[in-house]
């Protein structure tokens, strides 16, 4: 059996700007803290990165900012997805150039592919590039949920690897286990199901609650690897009043006010995002007096 990209937390890193530009000292202030806690592996770009009001320079920029810091001391994967095939290609190919180690591609959206659809374009982006690809199924933001059966199809190609599985819906995980090969791994996109996931056969999680809290992060997960869920349990109970916050408004609003509560000043949003409710600010500062 191949043995998987990543166990364990990766986390879908925030984008920090300053003056509506990327701040790239903040960023790699991110990225080590992230290494020091033991992180193995993030997403730069991601949804949580605010990808969809990021120019392909830039998050080529980030790409290669962050693998020239992490070295081999951290995977760095590199957000490449949108609703242009031709698009996606062309940016995962850069992404692959600039030294990114695997990929994560968001479904097509907008289009509302149906499920040839969506396994021709993943298929058509896995021949352009050599390095591993992640899918990922996040139906809230996209309008389409991948079906199992084309995963199953998929798990066919090589270099697609898994599947970063935001629907929700717990007993998916089990469906995509029960229907895809060992090797194609799963890891839940959804930080208040990691122990639960984890339990059903999923490799971990891509995780937005660990850029507030790594360590807490990764010893659940840890824990849950270990088949010792009962301490894994115990963590997800602690962590889960920090991660009703943090998806109190649209991901990654509330992560970011709560970044500059630990000493991240992260910067703002671009729009159409902005700044929470005051009572959402007010219950975030509670939090964390």
């Amino acid at each position: 059996m191949t043995k998987p990209l990543f166990t364990g937390v990766c986390t879908a890193l925030v984008t920090p700007f300053l003056d509506e530009k990327v701040n790239y000292p903040m960023l790699k202030a991110l990225l080590k803290r992230q290494i020091e806690a033991g992180i193995k592996s993030v997403v730069v770009a991601g949804t949580t990165g605010e990808s969809p009001t990021l120019s392909d320079q830039e998050k080529i920029n980030m790409i290669r900012c962050c693998k020239a810091q992490a070295g081999q001391d951290c995977l760095i994967i590199a957000g490449t997805g949108s609703n242009s095939t031709k698009h996606t290609v062309e940016l995962s190919k850069q992404a692959a150039d600039a030294g990114a180690d695997a990929l994560l591609i968001v479904s097509p959206y907008y289009n509302k592919a149906n499920s040839d659809g969506l396994f021709a374009h993943y298929v058509t982006v896995a021949h352009s590039v050599s390095i591993p690809i992640i899918l990922y199924n996040v139906p809230s933001r996209t309008g389409v949920d991948i079906p199992v059966s084309v995963y199953k199809r998929l798990s066919r190609i090589p270099n697609i690897v898994g599947v970063k599985e935001a629907s929700g819906e717990i007993s998916k995980i089990t469906r995509i286990k029960n229907a895809c090969p060992n090797d194609f791994q799963v890891w839940t996109g959804n930080d208040d199901m990691t122990v639960a996931s984890m339990a059903l056969g999923a490799s971990g999680v891509i995780s937005v609650a660990s850029n507030i809290c790594p360590e807490q992060m990764e010893a659940m997960a840890s824990a849950a690897l270990n088949d010792d869920f009962e301490t894994a349990s115990q963590v997800q109970r602690i962590l889960q009043p920090l991660i009703d916050l943090l998806f109190s408004e649209t991901n990654p609003i509330p992560v970011k006010e709560a970044m500059k509560c630990i000493g991240y000043d992260c910067g703002g949003y671009r729009l159409p995002l902005c700044n929470p409710s005051k009572e959402n600010i007010q219950r975030i500062k509670q939090f964390f007096s």
